[in-house]
């Protein structure tokens, strides 16, 4: 099978999904709902063609747990550092060194990262992924590093059908 054809039908049948759990089922609502899953799956293979890239099912459920711990502790972190002026703010940049080259695993690893606590990535620099941080004395670049290594287990690069 194509990796067009079976990132299509991944694509649809989330799509579909989607529809089914903001509108209910019923017979002419999944009919109209097949009908907004056929062009949104459209839309989406114009806007993101399907890239050598495979998702690891079973990896990326074992690291849900910790996107949620690490989503948890972002928000409490902030809010503890706007409700006790005692703590310390550093706030400043830091460049991370991406093992990885642009592209969707890399846009992902930025994307999860800015859950870490005090952390949001605001742009690159040839290889470097700048992040803003609240305080740059903490330990930000061991964090994103094994935030990275935690994901790539997730996601292989040029292995799958998209």
């Amino acid at each position: 099978m194509s990796s067009v054809v079976s990132a299509a039908l991944v694509r649809s049948a989330i799509f579909l999904m989607f529809w089914v759990a903001l509108i209910g089922f019923s017979f002419s609502a999944l009919l109209v709902g097949c009908v907004a899953a056929g062009s949104a799956t459209w839309v989406s293979l114009r806007l993101l063609p399907p890239t050598p890239q495979r998702v690891r099912l079973g990896a990326l459920v074992l690291l849900l747990p910790r996107f949620l711990w690490q989503s948890l502790l972002a928000g409490w972190d902030v809010a503890r550092r706007a409700f006790d002026p005692r703590l310390p703010l550093r706030p400043g940049f830091v460049a991370f060194r991406s093992a990885h080259a642009p592209g969707h695993l890399r846009n992902t690893f930025a994307t999860i990262s800015s859950l870490m606590p005090g952390t949001l990535p605001c742009g690159e620099d040839g290889n470097d992924i700048i992040f803003h941080c609240l305080d740059v004395g903490q330990p930000i670049l061991e964090q994103l590093a094994a935030e990275e290594k935690a994901l790539a287990h997730v996601l292989d690069e040029g292995t799958g059908d998209g």
